[in-house]
């Protein structure tokens, strides 16, 4: 029988695939087994800087994570649950929310281990587990074959890393050595078996410290301003203007480069000082105040923040070769996302947290071959609790039944998928340390969002992308949106009762610091 072309076969497996059916692109030697998956995730890499999704600033060409993109699909609406690092990354291994995974918080919360977990389903299904890089959730990990992470956030040069065996100091650069080890990996492993590895990078979470080879990569160019830098939170809730994550205010000697990072020695030391030297004493003579101090602070920010950027698409261009090299790129799906999106001077912010639309939005890119139309888009609200069961189908293994989320098969498949999801639900609780945000849930559709600041504050906002997109509004007192409040608060309800989200909220889940008693009760 002859075997049938590319295109064709291409059609076979999206159709295939849709329907939890597995051939692999590779051909008949490989129909028997499900296709590796690469995972690569970075921490705080918003969709703006990435030049994929044509942010109107353009600040940054980032043209390995573009083949991506160009090569599978695009997600656009990539939405998380509780935008702050460690409880995204709970969401994904569970498949579930902060509320049921029990991690709500980056402050005094620790990950049970003993809980299903989808690489520990993988891992025991056959599969080889690796895990390198940015882990952030204080236990030790588990269902994983192999585990080399960094301590709490990890710092950029130099950076010690934590084993089965104990600590070992790794030299170099953390993109670098992050990618080095991901790589060493992949040429020691089974290749007999398939594989998951998840390579999570540090960057470009602050202090946002680049390499030195990407010192003055933009030539002290001006980056162009977001619309609402200086936001003044006009008619707006108190919660939104009482944070402390702005450039006019919580920005550090060491966020703006006036101290050198830790770990940074020998010969990077001498070239981070020949450049950053000159640069931060014509800052110093000049003692810029008010809005010029706001505007020189974020154009470091820039420089700092995308130069990290450039090194994760690098890391990105070195793995896809590497498969390409192997000759495993057709068999193995890769994935590119974030814990969450980031703002990048928005509302003269930088951070994340919020439900308004740079923090809850990740970028997500996924290419499957044989399976995802290359160039393809997809519009449809995604979430981050959508990948453990996403995977597990992969790996043609069972979803259980208490997962939160759905396999996104159908959609990458290219299928309009009329019955998917037209809301979700967000729950964020850190509060006060680090940034002063209120504690807060909501619901979000394609076009609004209803928020309630929960506690002795206790107010609402209703937001309309369409109407305002840089979301500097809230609607909710405004009579023409009566109707629309309305059957956003019954929305809210229906996914509170859905996620079983109904209960009391554990003190533990805010934090360390003491919270306001009328938050304590509930939603």
């Amino acid at each position: 029988m002859p075997i049938p072309s590319p295109q064709v076969r291409g059609r076979l497996l999206r159709v295939l695939a849709a329907l939890g059916v597995w051939m692999a692109a590779a051909g008949p030697a490989r129909a028997d087994r499900a296709p590796n998956i690469l995972f690569i995730f970075a921490d705080d890499l918003t969709c703006q800087a990435l030049s994929c999704y044509d942010d109107e600033r353009r600040l940054l060409d980032t043209p390995n994570i573009d083949r991506l993109a160009r090569e599978g699909m695009r997600f656009d609406r990539c939405l998380v649950t509780n935008s702050i690092c460690g409880p995204s990354r709970a969401t994904i291994l569970t498949g579930k929310y902060s509320h049921k995974n029990g991690f709500y918080n980056n402050a005094n919360c620790r990950f049970d281990g003993s809980q299903p977990t989808f690489p520990k389903m993988l891992q025991a299904a056959g599969w080889q587990t690796a895990i390198v890089g940015k882990w952030h959730l204080v236990s030790d990990p588990t269902g994983f074959d192999h585990w080399q992470v960094l301590p709490g956030q990890g710092i950029y040069y130099n950076p010690p890393m934590l084993t089965p065996a104990g600590k070992e100091v790794q030299r170099g650069y953390v993109t670098d050595v992050i990618t080095d080890l991901s790589i060493r990996w992949l040429r020691q492993r089974d290749p007999d078996r398939p594989f998951l590895l998840m390579a999570q990078h540090k960057a470009p979470h602050r202090e946002w410290a680049p390499a030195v080879r990407h010192l003055g990569w933009d030539g002290d160019r001006p980056h162009a301003e977001p619309a609402t830098l200086f936001d003044d939170f006009a008619g707006r809730s108190r919660a939104v203007a009482e944070h402390d994550m702005g450039l006019d205010r919580t920005f550090t000697r060491l966020d703006a480069k006036l101290r050198a990072p830790p770990g940074i020695e020998g010969d990077d030391l001498a070239a981070w000082n020949a450049y950053y030297a000159p640069r931060n004493a014509a800052f110093e003579a000049a003692a810029p105040a008010g809005a010029e101090l706001v505007r020189w602070r974020y154009q470091r920010y820039m420089h700092d923040y995308l130069a990290c950027v450039k090194a994760v698409d690098e890391s990105v261009g070195r793995l896809l070769d590497e498969l390409d090299d192997q000759g495993i790129a057709d068999e193995t799906v890769v994935v590119l996302s974030s814990d969450q999106g980031f703002f990048l001077g928005e509302h003269g912010w930088f951070d994340k947290r919020w439900i308004f639309e740079e923090s809850l939005r990740a970028p997500l890119l996924v290419r499957w071959p044989g399976l995802t139309p290359p160039g393809s888009t997809c519009g449809k609200i995604v979430s981050l609790v959508d990948f453990a069961p996403t995977f597990l189908a992969l790996a043609r293994l069972p979803l259980p039944a208490d997962l939160q989320g759905r396999a996104l098969q159908p959609l990458l498949a290219g299928d309009t998928a009329a019955d998917w999801r037209t809301s979700l639900y967000y729950r964020y609780y850190e509060f006060p340390a680090p940034h002063h945000v209120r504690p807060h849930r909501g619901v979000v559709t394609d076009r609004h969002k209803l928020v309630h600041y929960e506690g002795d504050l206790d107010e609402w906002e209703l937001l309309d992308r369409e109407a305002d997109p840089h979301e500097t509004r809230s609607f909710h007192d405004d009579p023409a949106y009566a109707d629309t409040r309305r059957a956003l608060e019954a929305e809210l309800e229906r996914l509170a009762r859905e996620v079983d989200d109904l209960g009391p909220v554990p003190r533990e889940a805010y934090g360390d610091a003491p919270f306001p008693a009328a938050a304590a009760g509930g939603r």
